[in-house]
């Protein structure tokens, strides 16, 4: 498998991440679980910024 495919992949996979991550965010916001807050918070963000920095970095698709 080339490096483009590695890298699609790799963001695929971040990008599904940060949605559960987000999921969780408004979960843990209904019943009142803030250390479940503070990682989910967590999650979110630093799987998001991978996610948006990767598609910023090899774009979307990945460029040659």
């Amino acid at each position: 498998i080339n490096k483009e495919v590695k890298i699609m992949v790799l963001m695929i996979i971040f990008g599904l991440v940060s949605i559960l991550a987000l999921f969780a965010v408004f979960t843990t916001l209904k019943n009142k679980n803030y250390l479940g807050l503070l990682f989910a918070g967590g999650s979110a963000a630093v799987f998001g910024w991978f996610t948006v920095m990767t598609i910023l970095n090899s774009g979307f698709p990945v460029a040659h």
